[in-house]
């Protein structure tokens, strides 16, 4: 009587313990064959916990900035160097706004009157000292590595994000577009980068050279230029403009504000806090090929030298997006910004199989950002997770219709290159009519999970104005 009685208890506990792991199983965001392959990582995962801490993460540690970098951040709050004298490289890169625009415009408004709009949304500023090279080669394998979980385990967690390395010319298969600055990646590095802005006539439009030095000339800061390189430059206009301009990217270099690594995400990383249940299924559509595949473009994991992820393999897509009207140059049918091919890069415009690349963007501090895209089309995550949900399935929902009523994908590109769009790699896979590959509970999860890429989970301030 008291084995069979031991027999009974024994079985209910295993029954209650297995109707548990089922139940467990039924609510996770991951398969049973994940949970198969690696049943303790899983279920750290579940509970919202990174399963495997990274124990020495290479945060750029905060320091003093040296004289030149504190002379650059003197330059990015002055606004008198501009045409207006009110804008400065702050005005569209608030470091209360992760260094980007504070307002939802798709473009933003600059020149001598602040009304000239300008063709594309303003990137952040933030994490862009890592930015390599632009150039035009071989896949760099680590886009292609496991994420932060298969990586420490080989094939312990989720399923790898899928990518090809492109979807349509074979002539351009092994050579993929990587890196560089600005949406077309023109430039390589930051001084050349805030060039740009500066002499623009829809942006800063300083004018010239001349001008400008003539400003910092007088700029209460001048007896900086002075003591760090000689009175000499005060004689030299392109040396003394030269000088300024490098003292801008040291500042955004060496002030760790631009890459503060403070968000809930590299705090996770490191084991130090966890994610919500919302989080973590965000964290599981963000990383499944079969749903978000998300991360097949914006890294998630840590690099092999420890450094934490940028969100972004740095490399070209033909996305689609629709046509921005809010944009004045788009009042012209006859204008197209195509990437790389042009108008703003001049080097690639014969390589017609790169029309309609833009750079894949890095996605810290996204939740905070209110345009999206190259052309700002969007000004919501809600509705930019739609454009990856339908615009190949209900491309109604996505695109305008033409007088006819037909409905025009891709209508940002000439017809002749719209061959180059991604129509390959998931979600873009799907066809009319098929189901999207998210609900619209993943995509609320999706959201809940970019949200803790938001820098300042670990207090760590702003950068203020001098």
């Amino acid at each position: 009587m008291i084995k069979s009685r031991w027999f009974i208890a024994t079985i209910t506990v295993i029954g209650m313990v297995a109707l548990f792991l089922s139940a467990t199983i039924y609510r996770s965001p991951f398969d049973l064959g994940e949970w198969l392959a690696s049943p303790y990582a899983t279920w750290m995962l579940t509970q919202g916990k990174n399963p495997y801490p990274v124990r020495n993460l290479q945060i750029p540690p905060r320091q003093e900035l040296s004289m030149m970098a504190l002379l650059g951040k003197k330059i990015f709050f002055d606004a008198s160097l501009s045409g207006s004298g009110k804008q400065s490289c702050a005005s569209c890169h608030n470091p209360a706004s992760a260094f980007a625009p504070d307002n939802n415009l798709s473009v933003q408004l600059g020149g001598d009157d602040l009304h000239h709009a300008g063709a594309r949304a303003v990137p952040s500023l933030t994490y862009l000292y890592r930015q390599q090279n632009f150039s035009i080669g071989p896949d760099n394998p680590e886009n292609e590595s496991n994420n932060l979980q298969q990586a420490a385990a080989l094939n312990a967690l989720t399923a790898r994000t899928q990518k090809n390395t492109r979807n349509t010319q074979t002539s351009a298969a092994s050579m993929v577009p990587q890196g560089g600055l600005f949406w077309d990646g023109r430039v390589n590095t930051l001084q050349q980068q805030a060039d740009g802005p500066l002499f623009n006539p829809a942006e800063m439009n300083a004018g010239n050279i001349a001008t400008v030095a003539k400003k910092l000339n007088h700029a209460a800061y001048i007896g900086d230029f002075v003591q760090l390189f000689g009175s000499g430059v005060l004689r030299d206009p392109s040396l003394l403009v030269s000088e300024a301009l490098f003292a801008l990217a040291r500042f955004q270099i060496e002030d760790t504000h631009f890459h503060s690594f403070s968000s809930k995400y590299d705090a996770w990383l490191q084991g130090k806090a966890r994610f919500t249940d919302s989080e973590t299924r965000g964290y599981a559509v963000f990383n499944n090929p079969a749903k978000g595949n998300c991360a097949a473009c914006h890294l998630d994991q840590v690099t092999r030298e420890g450094l934490p992820p940028l969100f972004t393999d740095n490399q070209y897509e033909a996305l689609g997006v629709p046509r921005n009207s809010a944009i004045p140059a788009n009042l012209d049918g006859q204008y197209y910004d195509m990437g790389l091919c042009g108008p703003y890069r001049e080097d690639l415009k014969e390589q017609a199989r790169f029309c309609g690349m833009f750079i894949t963007p890095g996605l810290r501090n996204v939740a905070t950002r209110k345009a999206f895209f190259h052309n700002g089309v969007y000004h919501t995550l809600e509705d930019v997770l739609n454009f990856y949900n339908f615009r190949d399935t209900a491309p109604q929902r996505i695109y305008a219709a033409d007088t006819g009523g037909h409905i025009e994908k891709f209508n940002d590109l000439p017809q002749q290159k719209r061959t180059n769009v991604d129509v390959t790699d998931p979600p873009f896979n799907r066809k009319l009519g098929e189901t999207p590959v998210m609900s619209n509970q993943d995509m609320r999860d999706v959201i809940a999970f970019l949200q803790t890429l938001n820098d300042g989970y670990a207090s760590s301030g702003i950068a203020a104005k001098p």
